[in-house]
């Protein structure tokens, strides 16, 4: 005869899913991920967070903080990974310029770049992974800060 969970054991469930909820909510915002998904002894979590990054700005209306005339006009993520020379992102994770802190760049805007010379590394699930360059020309942009988190097709860097 199967037995049925007690009152106090269906209570430490409910308790032990909670903070394991708890700890995926503070593990996305300590690694600035969107979205994490577990699976254990039978129980699938998934945590996802929704991060808005525009503003919707009406037609002919300049917000006073960027009225300033001598500003950069700001470049919209999705057109430069339309852009013919972004080397986009081939995974999640964080992206940085050195082999090692305190180290020579890979890359520098303006160097030269051959065919699979590395451009990045990007460390995904402890590993670190290098980025190599899918074509030869020049780096214009380098779109990532060393250390900043990066998602996949996320784009990297910019070769003309």
């Amino acid at each position: 005869m199967a037995r049925q969970p007690d009152d106090k054991t269906a209570a430490k469930s409910k308790s032990d899913d909670a903070a394991l909820i708890r700890e995926l909510a503070l593990l996305l915002d300590e690694t600035n991920l969107t979205e994490i998904e577990i699976e254990r002894a039978g129980l699938r979590v998934r945590v996802a967070r929704n991060i808005s990054i525009a503003a919707y700005v009406p037609p002919g209306v300049q917000p006073a903080a960027t009225a300033s005339a001598d500003a950069p006009a700001p470049v919209d993520v999705a057109d430069l990974a339309k852009h013919p020379g972004a080397v986009p992102s081939p995974m999640v994770g964080t992206a940085y310029w050195a082999s090692e802190p305190g180290a020579k760049p890979f890359i520098e805007v303006g160097a030269k770049v051959s065919i699979g010379q590395t451009l990045l590394i990007i460390e995904a699930m402890k590993t670190m992974n290098q980025i190599p360059s899918p074509r030869a020309g020049t780096v214009t942009q380098i779109l990532v800060e060393d250390g900043q988190p990066v998602e996949f097709g996320e784009p990297l860097v910019i070769i003309e």
